[in-house]
This record gives C-alpha cells, sequence and structure tokens, in this order.
C-alpha cells in the first residue's frame, strides 16, 4: 500500500509545508507519491531531490528567503525572492555568480549586514521592464541551485506537479523523468509576477491558479494503476494540508503590497476549499473501501495552529515570520505524527527513504546574496 502527499499553491504556505513535512522526516515517515502546485512544488522538490545537501537542512532552509525584520519594516518588499526581468538582468546575475558570496550568520547582526547588501544588489540591477511587460519578475532563475533534477528521476516514487496551458485550455501534469527547472518555470508562472512562459511550443501559467492542491497528480496516478495497468502500490492514505482560513486573511492591509498579496491569496484558499470537496464527492467510488466517514480515513489532514494575534502578520515574507510559520508547521507535523503515524507506518509501500540525513554543506538555499545575484533561498508566489 502507498502513501500520497499533496503540497498546494500559496507561498505563505511555504514553511508551514516545509516545517510539517521536516517534522515527519525526522519520524522517517515515507511518501510513495507527491503530487504538487505552485509553492508546494518547491517544498516538493526540496524534499526528494535537495542539491548539496539533505533533505532535512533544506527544508529548515526555506527560512532564509525571509528578509530582516529592521528592512522589511521599512521596505515590504521580498527583494531576496522576486527578481528583476531581461536580458540586463540576466548578465548582471551572471556577473554577480563570479564574485564571493556573502553567507550570513545566525547572529541578527550579520543577517541584516547579508540583507541589506542584498537590497542594494537588488536596487542597482538593471532592468527592461515596462508597461508592455507581461509580468514584474524573471522566472526563478534560482531554482537550478536548489534542486538537483538529475536526482529527482531517482526518487523511487513519483513525483507530479501542475501546469495549465493556455492554448490547450486544460491542465498539463508533468511527471519526475520529464521535470527539468524549465517545467518548474513553467508551473509557477503566476499571471501579473509572473510572464506566461514558453515551453515545448505551448504557453502556460501556474497550475495552481486552477487546481490548487493538485488533485490531479492523484488521479494521475489512480489511472496509471488502474486504467493503464501499471504496476503500482494502491494508495491508502493522501495527506494534505490544512488550508489558511480566508476569513483570518480579509483585514484592512497595512500596504498596497500587502493588498495584492491578499487579493492573490484570498481566491486561492476558496480555490483550495472547493478543490477538497469536489474530490470527495466526485472520486471517492475510485478509493470506496478505504473512504470512511466523509474521507476521513483516506485524506489525512496537517492542521496549523497559528495563534489570533499573528495572523496580520501571516502574509508577511520577513525572517521572523517565516521562522515562526516553520515552527508552527514543525509542531503540526509532530502532532499529526502523533495521531496518524501508525496509519502512515503500516500503509508504507516499497518506497525508500528519499534521502539520508548525513552530514552535507549549509543548504544552497541559504547562500543568497539577493535578487539582483539570482541568489535567493527559495521562492514561491505570494
Amino acid at each position: 500500500m502507498a502513501n500520497a502527499l499533496l503540497l498546494g499553491g500559496g507561498a505563505p504556505t511555504l514553511t508551514l509545508q516545509a516545517g510539517a513535512l521536516a517534522a515527519l522526516h525526522d519520524k522517517e515517515v515515507r511518501f510513495d507519491v507527491v503530487s504538487t502546485a505552485g509553492a508546494g512544488m518547491l517544498v516538493g522538490l526540496l524534499f526528494v531531490a535537495p542539491k548539496g545537501t539533505s533533505p532535512r537542512q533544506a527544508l529548515e532552509s526555506t527560512k532564509e528567503m525571509g528578509v530582516h525584520d529592521d528592512i522589511y519594516s521599512q521596505f515590504p518588499v521580498n527583494f531576496k525572492v522576486f527578481h528583476k526581468p531581461g536580458d540586463m538582468a540576466d548578465r548582471y546575475r551572471q556577473w554577480l555568480q563570479s564574485l564571493p558570496r556573502l553567507v550570513p550568520g545566525q547572529d541578527l547582526g550579520s543577517r541584516l549586514l547579508a540583507d541589506w547588501m542584498s537590497l542594494w544588489f537588488a536596487a542597482l540591477c538593471p532592468s527592461d521592464l515596462s508597461g508592455r511587460s507581461l509580468g514584474l519578475c524573471d522566472h526563478a532563475p534560482w531554482i537550478d541551485e536548489v534542486v538537483d533534477f538529475d536526482k529527482l528521476k531517482e526518487f523511487p516514487g513519483e513525483f507530479y506537479m501542475n501546469a495549465y496551458c493556455l492554448e490547450d485550455q486544460k491542465m498539463d501534469i508533468f511527471d519526475k523523468h520529464e521535470i527539468t527547472p524549465d517545467h518548474f518555470r513553467a508551473a509557477l508562472a503566476f499571471p501579473l509576477i509572473y510572464p506566461p512562459f514558453k515551453l515545448n511550443g505551448k504557453t502556460y501559467i501556474e497550475g495552481s491558479a486552477i487546481d490548487t492542491l493538485c488533485f490531479h497528480g492523484i488521479l494521475e496516478y489512480y489511472e496509471r494503476r488502474v486504467t493503464k495497468k501499471e504496476r503500482l502500490e494502491p494508495l491508502d492514505h493522501v495527506v494534505i494540508f490544512d488550508v489558511l482560513s480566508s476569513k483570518d486573511i480579509i483585514r484592512a492591509p497595512r500596504s498596497l503590497y500587502e493588498a495584492w498579496v491578499q487579493s492573490i491569496m484570498v481566491p486561492l484558499v476558496e480555490i483550495a476549499k472547493d478543490d477538497v470537496a469536489l474530490f470527495k464527492y466526485r472520486h471517492k467510488d475510485k478509493w470506496a473501501d478505504k473512504w470512511g466517514k466523509d474521507g476521513e480515513e483516506f485524506l489525512l489532514q496537517i492542521k496549523f495552529d497559528i495563534p489570533k494575534d499573528h495572523w496580520p502578520y501571516v502574509l508577511d515574507w520577513s525572517y521572523s515570520n517565516l521562522s515562526k510559520l516553520y515552527g508552527i508547521g514543525y509542531e503540526a507535523g509532530l502532532r499529526f505524527y502523533d495521531e496518524h503515524g501508525h496509519k502512515l507506518k503500516r500503509a508504507a509501500g516499497p518506497v525508500a527513504k528519499a534521502q539520508t540525513d548525513a552530514p552535507a554543506p549549509r543548504a544552497a538555499a541559504a547562500r543568497q546574496r539577493g535578487a539582483g545575484g539570482g541568489r535567493g533561498a527559495a521562492a514561491a508566489r505570494s
């Protein structure tokens, strides 16, 4: 029997998901199927195919994408994650790659210095952004540095990500054998933030804008096993993450930037809730023998306990917020394991551990020098 993991879109859930998955990794929970969308694509890739480090370290390094609080309080934009577009910007980043890296330490002083330099590198980066541009940012120039796509192909389980094709007007599901950095960029091309991405003669936007939790990956796995008769283990449990409450997200914004992030996140939250309800309604017959009452035996949900007084900051890209969310996610993962770990252990299929946690260099994601250098820790859309 096989375990599946759904990692959905929405950047504010990035470190929540990373923390929870780190806890499950510490408990040696294994997944035979990983289906991802949006921000969840990065979490999944860091889990199964991190570059130059272990999965545990890679997941924890997602905190490093946050901006030092002293800077973020005055300039609430993540210049470490979102990169200026254009050929001049690309050449500028290539030049910066030839310079020595500045790796921030764990103390606040060195982190402030590193992020202050990152801000200046980002500010000095040239760009061809104009009113004719189709997106504000370049397509994730950092992904090659944090993910080993050759290692992804060696993952013993199945890995999926979704992207919506504009010409065909349908969702495409990419699997581990075909995924490259450009497939990731196509699947992360959220409108306005990134231009639509050209791949193999087709034009793509981010799949999570339509299928936020990528249930399509689970259905693809089912079709391969049942219809195409491939030798795959039947699914026993699917782990999904709690969807952020739109009622708690909806509030008077503190800045124009936060208002923009709210305009993205609120629809995604509602789409995710509808996705769960529709999946239960349309596809429960496929797993009728495992479904239980309202699917609670098949769909296992990790719930996050975000304090009420922290909700005004939950969409922030500050280092303190991302660190706090990671901790909340980790605790949620431990609680989930205490309740459901015996089911996942029992159901575990033939998939071996994706990676070991042998000593490794500091995660490439933490070795950032700022948006201008293309060295952001890791990123996903807001």
